[in-house]
């Protein structure tokens, strides 16, 4: 990967980002040596040169016997529990898989326990009605109320269907290695497990058995996964000079355009397979930084599709913004312009060219144009998409992640904010235990 800095350096002052630069490396030594705020939660710094061949064949193992049992599979999670599996499964895959049916070689991985959306499960059981299917199973807890609630509903429709005695050939449990009622139920209805590590938080967790066995179902290779992950390790590590490390520089720029009164950060992809990547990294840079009243707003866009929506307020409309653009470089299939004699829509002097050709100059006409039209531009280039530029991909936005956060002064590993709704919520629907907030807010609503 490459990142280029230049078009976001010009809207900072002349010699700001050393002192930046300088503080990269204090917190990166940070995440190394565990000192800093949330230590407990640094499992994942080192995590993809702790993985082992063994424990990649223990996960494509268990892949394998999903894979021979069901045509879909669902994964029940929510946040970090889904979104990384997502994120790479959609950018691998084929754009209409889920309209390939004769040819298909690999199980359709489908979705739950990410929302309460009763239309939503009403529409996922019509689906499976006629379906082999399994489930991972995706909580620490087993207990998070969007998550436990699909599992309820898919566990009892699964059981009816091929009885209890397959069902658990069809379910996996990701959970905690003692504790928890998911642990628990899958002790006593004896279900293949793996465990979440204790000392990995969930948005940083899919590059443990929580993203790489679902993409493993969906026939992806982990071990390539990993092994750019890895390197990417390397790539980033401490004793790296910040010249040649990419997270040190991606942390030190994003910081200093939010001191200069840039308080939204867009990521841009040119690849519609790219769209879970920005929901993955949305979470991971929004539940990391957003404490104290600080924090940089992740947001992001589709280009070029969003540019005849979103374009007109990135290119004139208030200046609090700076743009992450996420360039591949090759794209992995061909398709080139006909030649059309009538040449009604014009196109002819595109014949011959190849789609990704035109691709690659709105991408850059765009960033041009933004640029001009005072938008910082950071640039990241990946060689194009496959399981080793992606498992880079994750690994660069984690360390990035846990390096801004610590120059934002906050602990990027905890997240305090998202309790306030679940309290609520559970007052709301009279859950044991919530019998005073209950009462509280039912007097406040009137």
């Amino acid at each position: 990967m490459k990142i280029t800095l230049t078009h976001a350096a010009s809207f900072i002052p002349a010699g700001s980002l050393n002192e930046l630069a300088a503080k990269t490396a204090q917190c990166n030594a940070l995440l190394e040596n565990g000192q800093g705020a949330g230590n407990d939660f640094l499992g994942w710094v080192h995590l993809p040169s702790s993985i082992t061949p063994e424990f990649l064949d223990e996960v494509q193992a268990s892949a394998d016997a999903l894979r021979q049992r069901c045509e879909v599979v669902v994964v029940a999670g929510i946040g970090g529990s889904y979104l990384g599996a997502r994120a790479v499964n959609e950018a691998l895959g084929s754009s209409f898989d889920a309209f390939r049916a004769k040819d298909r070689k690999n199980p359709y991985v489908v979705y739950a326990g990410n929302n309460i959306g009763e239309d939503y499960l009403a529409d996922l059981m019509e689906f499976l009605a006629d379906k082999q299917f399994g489930i991972i199973n995706i909580s620490k807890s087993g207990t998070t109320t969007e998550t436990a609630l699909a599992f309820r509903l898919l566990k009892t429709m699964l059981e009816k269907q091929v009885g209890k005695a397959e069902a658990k050939n069809r379910i996996v449990a990701v959970t905690d290695r003692a504790k928890g009622a998911l642990r628990s139920l899958a002790t006593q209805e004896g279900y293949k497990t793996f465990v979440i590590p204790d000392n990995v938080g969930g948005r940083f967790s899919v590059l443990t058995p929580v993203g790489l066995l679902a993409i493993a179902v969906a026939g992806f290779d982990i071990r390539a996964l990993v092994k750019g992950a890895q390197d990417m390790e390397q790539q980033t590590a401490d004793n790296v000079p910040y010249e040649q490390n990419p997270a040190c520089q991606y942390a030190a720029m994003r910081n200093a355009l939010y001191q200069y009164g840039k308080k939204i950060e867009i990521l841009v992809n040119y690849n519609p397979r790219l769209h879970y990547f920005s929901e993955w990294w949305k979470q991971l840079y929004g539940e990391s930084e957003g404490k104290q009243h600080k924090g940089i707003f992740p947001a992001s866009v589709d280009f070029t599709t969003d540019l005849h929506s979103m374009g007109q307020w990135i290119q004139d409309g208030e200046r609090s913004i700076f743009e992450t653009v996420i360039s591949i470089k090759q794209a992995n299939r061909e398709v080139r312009v006909p030649m059309d004699e009538e040449n009604l829509d014009g196109l002819n002097f595109l014949a011959g060219k190849r789609v990704d050709e035109v691709n690659k100059m709105a991408e850059l006409g765009t960033r041009l144009a933004h640029i001009d039209g005072g938008v910082p531009n950071i640039l990241i280039e990946f060689d194009k998409i496959d399981e080793y530029n992606i498992g880079q991909f994750i690994y660069f936005f984690e360390r990035g992640c846990g390096i801004s956060g610590y120059m934002l002064g906050v602990n990027p590993f905890d997240q305090p904010g998202v309790e306030a709704y679940k309290k609520n919520m559970f007052a709301l629907l009279d859950k044991p235990g919530y019998e005073k907030e209950s009462a509280a807010i039912k007097a406040r609503l009137g």
